[in-house]
This record gives structure tokens, sequence and C-alpha cells, in this order.
């Protein structure tokens, strides 16, 4: 009983003995959190990833446009010079060039294979442009092509690149959600976590307010303990999250969204704010369990 008393009137330094260092509560409380900031670390790459991902598509599928002639082969070589010069006299252009027989293999390699005989089917001739800054009129530019080349056709990847562009920012949205829902799956298991450390407890605190122990010291005992018990999980679960990450492949051209999965220059500094936010989840959700806990035990 003295050993309680000295306890309860020491400034705070030993609030949290009150409450038993081992159990079940314990391990689940450390382990919950570690597993949720290890998911929260991949939440919050996959938003930072898609993001990046969202801008980059949207920046250079904005400034880039290809224009397809369809025209009998003895009129191609017309057709393909009235477009270079009218590319040549429209404002908003930084660059144009046609695709020769080599860039057109490479296209349609992946579909059909090297082995394609380029010279041998009537494909289209393919111009890409680049425009400045400005942009370009592509209504006036699609009037001018119909009047010089009539088998010409602007394509300035509206149509294809919306979709995209939607697509990322919609994963980068799940990711912020997931976040969330990480966040609220936290809360949930470390309230079940003290209410059973309260339930299991329920004598050592009828003993502590028999002995002058007030609900908010009890509440503050437990708090502190399984506050500090979600922030050094959490902080577990991040270090191996980061880990993990790090180890994934790093962002190519080639693989596109699957090798840029991670974090960039100042955006490895985001998850060290898991373990600060999860031992303030941690704080909220066992100062509400405790507090109704408190209430209902006599």
């Amino acid at each position: 009983m003295r050993a309680v008393l000295a306890l309860i009137r020491a400034d705070g330094r030993g609030v949290d003995r009150v409450v038993p260092p081992t159990g079940h509560t314990a391990w689940l409380t450390v382990l919950s959190a570690a597993a949720m900031a290890f998911l929260a670390v991949f939440a919050l790459a996959l938003a930072l990833a898609t993001g990046r991902l969202a801008d980059r598509w949207s920046d250079a599928l904005a400034r880039s446009a290809t224009i397809r002639i369809s025209a009998p082969v003895d009129q191609m070589p017309t057709q393909t010079r009235a477009v270079l010069e009218v590319l040549a006299t429209t404002p908003g252009i930084a660059d144009y060039r046609a695709l020769d027989e080599d860039e057109m293999r490479a296209l349609l390699d992946p579909w059909f294979g090297p082995d394609l005989p380029v010279e041998t089917l009537p494909l289209p001739q393919l111009i890409a442009l680049t425009e400045t800054a400005e942009g370009v009129d592509g209504e006036g530019l699609r009037l001018r092509l119909a009047a010089e080349a009539p088998g010409a056709v602007l394509d300035d990847h509206t149509r294809w690149r919306r979709p995209l562009v939607s697509a990322a920012e919609r994963l980068r949205f799940l990711g912020l959600i997931s976040l969330v829902l990480i966040g609220g799956a936290t809360a949930g298991m470390i309230t079940l976590a003290a209410q059973a450390a309260l339930a299991a407890n329920g004598q050592v605190i009828r003993v502590l307010r028999l002995v002058g122990a007030r609900d908010s010291y009890i509440a503050r005992a437990f708090v502190r303990r399984f506050t500090l018990r979600g922030l050094s999980g959490a902080a577990l679960g991040t270090v191996l999250g980061m880990i993990a990450v790090a180890l994934l492949p790093e962002a190519d051209a080639a693989g596109g969204f699957l090798t840029g999965l991670g974090f960039e220059g100042a955006g490895w500094l985001w998850p060290m704010m898991i373990p600060p936010m999860a031992a303030a989840v941690a704080f909220a959700a066992t100062r509400a369990a405790a507090l109704r806990m408190l209430r209902g035990i006599r």
C-alpha cells in the first residue's frame, strides 16, 4: 500500500508503473502499431509515386502530339512535305520530325516482334511534334492540314491522356484513403488492447481508488504506457517499411509506374511523420477508452 501511495505522490515520473508491464496487451499493441506503420509507409509511397506519375504524364503528353498521314503510296511524299511546310510556319511548335522506318519498327516491336517487314506494309506516315510552353492552336492546325494534306490527322493525345492522368489521380486518392483507414484500424486495435488491460486490472484500479487515486491519474498511467508502446511499434514498422521501399527497383522510363514506387529526395522525410501520428492516435484512443472504462468500473 505504501508503495502505491509513493507512486501516486511521485511527480508524474512513475505514473505508468501502476500498469503491469507484461501480458498480451503489451506485445499486441507494439505488434499492431508496427504492422500498421509498415503498411502506412507503402500507402504513403503509393500516394507520392502516383502523384509524381500523374504530373509526369500530364506534362509530357500535354506538350506532345502526332500527325498521322494516310494516303496512297504515290501521294505520301507530297503530303508529307506539305505537312512539314505547314508545321514550319505554325506558331507554338518547338520541334517536329517525320519518323523513319527504324523508328516505326521500334514502335511496332512490342506487338509484332522485331522481324516485321515494315517496308512492305501500308503503314501511315507519322510525324511527331513537340509544342512550346505557349502551346499550339489545335483547331487552326487541323484546318490548315485539311487544306494542304487531306490525309493528315492531328492527334494531340487528349483522348488517352486524360484517362491516364485521371487513373493516377485516383490511385493517389486511394493511397491517402488507405492512410486514413490504417489510422482508424490502429486506433481500434489500441482501444481494444487498452480496454482489455483495464478490464484485467480492475482489482488494481479499485485499490488505487481506495488509496485516493483519481480517475484522471489512473487514465494517465494507461495512456502514457500505451502511447509509448504505439510510438515504439510505429517507429519499428516505419524503419522496416522504409528499408523495404528502398529495396524496390529504381524508377525507370521503360518500367513506368511499377519501377517508380518509392520516395525521392525530400520525400524520404514524410515517413518520419508516421510514428508521431501513431503516438497521437494511441494517445487519443487510449484516453477515450480509459475514461469510458473507468466510469464502468466500481
